[in-house]
């Protein structure tokens, strides 16, 4: 009966430790993104342009990476930001790839917050952290820093608990771990390539590489886990996270993909050459923290032995870090090269952007962060606008083609008919930009943003409408044009075609100031531009108006006529109102 009762006490005890364990890593890893997103709240737009404006060249680039990924914590937030700066032609792929392997030195950061968090007792300190952050997210002006506090102290709480958890395990005087990792030669090749492909497995299936190297560390310090063996699991972690973000990119567009692979290259590569070198490379780091290799369990006192393996968690973070920052120094001089293969590999799909429905920036399959998405989504409805006024000078063109051509059956009519189904295909992608923008700022908007992101949204939203109303406008003029000119009404006389025309020159100019807003800073916009032309829009139609009443009276040409002149001058003025809205949405006005 007694032995039983311990039976059932140790498995209780296994049982908690189990989910203890569990739960300190889901800490750990809530703690990371809380971190990493309040920061990026902070900070995003700033950040933003600090990656457009110091990217010159490669070496720039890598410090841009570098000093950014460090600020927000997170490689992930800044691939995707660069990637977004290279669709948008504000970055070469050249200058990404730069951006993306300062990117891998700056997470390193994460690895030495976590080996402090993992030699020190730090679990006191953070039940004030708590105190001050739940005041601060209270406070308007400074809940982001509040978010930062909490997110930091859920951090060093999982870390603490981490901590304690394998203190409690006992894992360095587990006989059957201990056994388990002595059966693996610790000098073979093979053990290393083992261990390497075991730990990227691991980070591909958590998810998280922070999680893997806090499970990395907490048995390297516990002397359980060999400091080679823990090493190759820290290299099957880079190889593991790129593995995540190349099948997330999958779905993205071309540019994405690239970027992803020059991120898994780049890893690769430093493993492959680290092999050659690995012990040698390994017993440097050992040296500059001060770890003795050699000392053996047994040999020495356990408290010595102890307070060594004490110093493996700093090996991990220093190895990590010299890893990268070798692995960049090597490669900084071949990006030309690395762009040129990732180029080679993944070939861009041949398709007509204009005739075919894409987004071209939203990447919906690529990891990103809420207030990133809000920049891509940004892009997407400059995209929108541009494709508009494309479309609206497609409109301008049918009613020359419709003008030139008098017989329905030469080859101008041909012309005529292929453009209008252009146009119709036009209107067509219009609603699905439309539908497709608002259902992703819809998933974005359900996420913990910030006042200004919310008030971003709810004016892209608008936006986008106003945008699809335009493309509506155009088509209306479109079937306008085509009614009439398959129709049995006579030519429109030469004055209403100079009329027409000096009103779509009116309404192309206010799509032109519009495309400068939604491709530039509102900071420098001239509003009062649009707002005049849309004035002289207004005049125009009302003293057309009145003229060809005037003249249908004076019978210069038909009523029936007339009708389909003042229709097509009626959705110009539209179209004008259209504009205003999109510009007044842009610039915050009401």
């Amino acid at each position: 009966m007694a032995e039983n009762r311990q039976i059932y006490k140790l498995i209780s005890m296994s049982i908690w430790i189990f989910f203890k364990l569990l739960g300190s890593l889901a800490l750990l890893m809530f703690g990371m993104k809380t971190m990493s997103e309040a920061l990026q709240k902070m900070a995003g737009p700033q950040l933003r342009h600090v990656l457009g404006a110091m990217t010159t060249n490669r070496f720039t680039g890598m410090l841009t990476g570098m000093l950014v990924t460090a600020s927000v914590q997170s490689s992930t937030a800044t691939t995707v930001m660069t990637v977004s700066f290279v669709n948008a032609g504000l970055l070469t792929l050249a200058q990404a790839i730069s951006v993306i392997m300062g990117a891998n030195i700056g997470t390193t950061l994460t690895a030495w917050i976590m080996s402090a968090g993992m030699s020190f007792d730090i679990t006191a300190a953070v039940y004030p952290a708590f105190f001050v952050g739940i005041i601060l997210i209270y406070q308007k002006r400074y809940r982001y820093i509040g978010d930062f506090l909490f997110g930091l102290s859920f951090l060093l709480l999982g870390l603490g608990t981490l901590r304690a958890t394998g203190t409690e395990m006992n894992l360095g005087e587990n006989q059957a771990l201990l056994d388990f990792f002595a059966s693996f030669d610790p000098t073979s090749f093979v053990t290393t390539l083992v261990f390497l492909l075991l730990g990227g497995i691991l980070t591909f299936c958590v998810q998280s590489s922070a999680a893997v190297m806090a499970i990395t560390m907490i048995l390297c310090s516990s002397g359980a886990l060999p400091i080679y063996q823990g090493i190759a699991l820290v290299m099957g972690e880079n190889i593991g996270t790129t593995v995540t973000s190349n099948l997330a990119a999958l779905s993205a567009n071309t540019q994405a993909r690239r970027a992803a692979l020059a991120h898994m290259f780049f890893n690769v590569f430093g493993v492959i050459w680290i092999l050659f070198v690995f012990r040698p490379f390994i017993d440097m780091v050992c040296g500059w923290v001060g770890y003795d290799v050699t000392m053996a369990k047994g040999t020495v006192e356990t408290s010595v032995f102890l307070a060594n393996s004490a110093k493996l968690s700093f090996v991990l973070a220093a190895f990590h870090t010299s890893f990268n920052v070798a692995n960049t120094f090597i490669l900084i001089w071949f990006v030309p090269q690395i762009e040129k293969l990732v180029c080679w590999v993944i070939k861009p799909k041949k398709v007509d952007e204009e005739e075919d429905f894409r987004l071209h920036f939203i990447t919906a399959g690529f990891m990103k962060t809420p207030e990133l998405s809000v920049f891509e989504a940004q892009k997407e409805i400059q995209s929108f606008s541009e494709r508009m006024q494309r479309m609206f000078g497609m409109v301008r063109e049918l009613l020359v083609l419709s003008a030139s051509s008098t017989d329905k059956k030469d080859n101008k009519a041909g012309d005529f008919n292929k453009l209008y189904t252009r146009i119709e295909k036009y209107e067509g992608i219009s609603d699905n930009m439309e539908l497709e923008i608002a259902k992703y700022l819809d998933s974005v908007s359900d996420a913990h943003l910030s006042d200004e992101t919310k008030a971003k949204i709810r004016a892209m939203l608008r936006e986008i409408s106003e945008l699809e109303s335009i493309g509506d406008a155009c088509y209306n003029m479109a079937r306008t044009i085509s009614r009439k000119y398959n129709g049995k009404e006579d030519h429109f006389v030469e004055k209403q075609y100079d009329h027409i025309h000096q009103m779509m020159d009116l309404t192309d100019q206010s799509l032109t100031q519009m495309n400068k807003l939604m491709g530039g800073r509102k900071e420098s916009f001239d509003v009062n531009r649009t707002f005049n032309i849309e004035h002289e829009i207004n005049n125009y139609r009302n003293q057309l108006k009145a003229q060809n009443i005037n003249d249908i009276n004076n019978h210069e040409y038909t009523y029936a006529v007339g009708t389909i002149y003042m229709d097509l001058i009626n959705e110009c003025e539209k179209l004008g109102d259209y504009v205003v809205n999109v510009v007044e949405a842009r610039m915050g006005i009401r």
